[in-house]
Order: structure tokens, then C-alpha cells, then sequence
């Protein structure tokens, strides 16, 4: 196994994400001394990652559990399949979930750990990129409903996260290029050598130390945000806190929805970056030259920088329904510079409009 960087999550319930090659190994130690029944949560089309986790698992009582693939899984009626499916199994306190997946599965998957038997062990070995270093960190954990994506959820930390870099050498490069969407957001919140990286290498070779790189800066960046402000309470002197980890993703979630899901979340988050950008700008907050870096950095990853699939009055709506709304308020996280996120709340309506112009004229 080569060296694998281990990244604290230091929470309450401090927990480890390993990044590195050759790491399914270690499962069993994060899974612990006590478990004995190991139900795993996988995508029913994600054979290749299921098989060899199920060879590390072989001393186990296994309960497979098949979901169906994406945003598909994260719905009421899949998580009450799962529920009765442990309760048929006999799955007890001291027995685990694995989610094996990208992040909607981790979602799914972490959901129903943390409501079975009011919370068991979970441990997450994302597939994708942008279940590395976004849905398996952190704790939150979702489900889907007409209303909007991840409105019915909870808070539960896992046992630990494994970023086997190899799981990675076989994934669509349109996957690739959808996790990254979520590693840019990194770089313009919080660690502007991400942006560097990207800009200088584009889409990087999945073996390559540079997608290795960018996939511990963007873990730190989630990690040390986490640490400060786990259940999004808000951060001190006006920051954002956990909030800022959502740049990008009012107007993301609400296109995401719009298309039927036919937008990957990375492509949504990358529209949305641009969208909240050309906010900032119209409200005089964000200057020219950073504003303009969105739309040079997420088209160097191949990520899509506009979006006319929906009217303004459809996406306004849905963005009404945002977890950062608070009653009737709109509340967006914007950047003043780069790294310097702020909340801006309730912002003029022709600035909205401006910005959704600009992102519907450069689709």
C-alpha cells in the first residue's frame, strides 16, 4: 500500500479521511473490533468497486444492499427498502454500513445509518471524485424531495473515509470532469493554489500526483471548514462558517433540479460558481478580474460556465426553497476577493436578474 495522507476531521466525533492507492484493505480496521454484520449500500450498476470490497469483507455477515445509480437512490421509498432490509437482517447497534458509491449514495447511505435504530456505524468508500472530496466528508447526510435536493436529512459523522485513488482509474471522464466542479469551489473559497493547479494541468490523468494534489487540498479545505462549524451554525465576525462550503450551490441545486437531474452536480455547482460571481460583480462586491477567473477556470476542466434550460421566474422560485434561505429571505455566499467568502442576504432583484442574464447568455 503506498503512503496514504490521513487528513483529522476534528470534530466532536473526530474521524480520518485517508487519500491515497491501495487503501481497501484498512476497512476493517476502521470498521472496528466490534462489528460483526457489514450491510453494504452500492449503485446496482457498480460492480468492479462492490466485488472487491466484498472480497475485504469476506470474515463478515454481509447484507448487500443495491440501490439504483444517482440522484435515483436518494428518495424516501429507497430508504425505507434499506430500513427493512436491516430490520429483516437482525442488524443490531454494534454492526456497520458501508457506502460504497459516488456521493448520492454516500448520502443515501449515511441517511439511513444515522435513522436506524436512531444512529449505527458508518463508514464511507466513495468511487467518484466528487464523492471524495465533497458528499462522503463531513457528515451530512440526505434525501430528495419533490420540494428540492437534500431538504429531509440529518447530521451523522462516519467511522472514517476511504480515497482509494485506484477506484478512480476507471471512471467516465465526464464524472471526472463533474468532481472537479466541486474542487474549483475549493480553490475560489478557500485555497487559491487549487486554481493554479487546474489552470496550469486542466483535467488531470487520475493516476497522476497532481489530481492526487487537488484531491487533498479540496479534503483539507472541507476538513478544516467541518471542524469549525459541523451542524452550519454560521462562522464569526459575519463569515459564513459551513455555509461557505455551498458557494455556488443555490443557483447549482435549483438548475440541477430544473434539468431533471440531467445535470451532473459538479456541472451544476460549476454554473452556479458563475452565476453567484456575476452577482457579486452587479452588486459591486467582487472585482472584474475575479469574477472573470470563474468562467477561465471551470471551462479549463471542461465544465460548463452557462445554463438556458429554465426561465429566470422558474429558477428564482426554486431557489426560494434553498437551505440558506431563512423565511422569505434569499441568502447567497459570495466572495469580496478570493477566499474571502461573505453571506450576502436579500440582494436587489435587478442584480439577480443580471446575473441569471448573464448566465443563460453564456450557454
Amino acid at each position: 500500500m503506498a503512503d496514504p495522507a490521513v487528513i483529522r476531521v476534528a470534530t466532536d466525533a473526530a474521524y480520518d479521511v485517508m487519500v491515497g492507492s491501495g487503501l481497501l484493505g484498512t476497512l476493517p480496521d476502521l470498521l472496528g473490533p466490534e462489528v460483526q454484520r457489514v450491510a453494504i449500500i452500492l449503485p446496482d450498476d457498480l460492480w468492479g468497486p462492490a466485488s472487491a470490497v466484498g472480497d475485504v469483507l469476506s470474515s463478515y455477515d454481509v447484507v448487500g444492499l443495491p440501490v439504483p445509480p444517482g440522484e435515483d437512490a436518494k428518495t424516501a421509498e429507497i430508504a425505507s427498502g434499506c430500513w427493512e432490509a436491516l430490520g429483516d437482517a437482525g442488524f443490531t447497534r454494534t454492526d456497520a454500513v458501508v457506502a460504497v458509491g459516488g456521493g448520492a449514495t454516500t448520502d443515501l447511505a449515511g441517511f439511513v445509518a444515522a435513522t436506524w435504530l436512531r444512529g449505527v456505524r458508518v463508514v464511507h468508500v466513495p468511487t467518484t471524485l466528487l464523492g471524495m472530496v465533497d458528499a462522503a466528508i463531513g457528515g451530512k447526510t440526505g434525501i430528495n424531495t419533490r420540494a428540492g435536493k437534500n431538504l429531509v436529512g440529518s447530521f451523522h459523522e462516519p467511522a472514517g473515509v476511504l480515497c482509494d485513488l485506484d477506484l478512480l482509474a476507471t471512471l467516465p471522464a465526464a464524472e471526472l470532469r463533474s468532481g472537479l466542479g466541486e474542487v474549483v469551489k475549493c480553490g475560489f473559497v478557500a485555497d487559491p493554489e487549487i486554481l493554479t493547479l487546474v489552470e496550469e494541468h486542466g483535467v488531470p490523468d487520475p493516476r497522476s500526483p497532481v489530481l492526487r494534489d487537488l484531491v487533498e487540498r479540496a479534503v483539507r479545505v472541507k476538513a478544516d471548514v467541518v471542524a469549525g462549524d459541523l451542524r452550519e451554525r454560521g462562522g464569526e465576525a459575519g463569515r459564513p462558517g459551513r455555509e461557505v462550503l455551498n458557494y455556488g450551490h443555490t443557483m447549482g441545486h435549483a438548475v440541477e433540479r430544473a434539468s431533471g437531474y440531467g445535470l451532473r452536480h459538479g456541472e451544476a455547482v460549476a454554473v452556479g460558481c458563475v452565476y453567484v460571481a456575476e452577482l457579486a460583480r452587479a452588486a459591486g462586491i467582487l472585482a472584474d478580474d475575479v469574477a472573470d477567473r470563474h468562467r477561465t477556470a471551470f471551462t479549463r476542466v471542461g465544465l460548463p460556465t452557462g445554463w438556458s434550460g429554465a426561465t429566470y421566474g422558474d429558477l428564482r422560485e426554486r431557489m426560494a426553497v434553498d437551505k440558506k434561505s431563512r423565511g422569505s429571505s434569499l441568502r447567497f455566499v459570495v466572495l469580496e476577493d478570493l477566499a474571502r467568502p461573505r453571506i450576502l442576504t436579500d440582494p436587489a432583484e435587478e442584480h439577480l436578474r443580471a446575473a441569471y442574464d448573464v448566465m443563460a447568455g453564456g450557454a
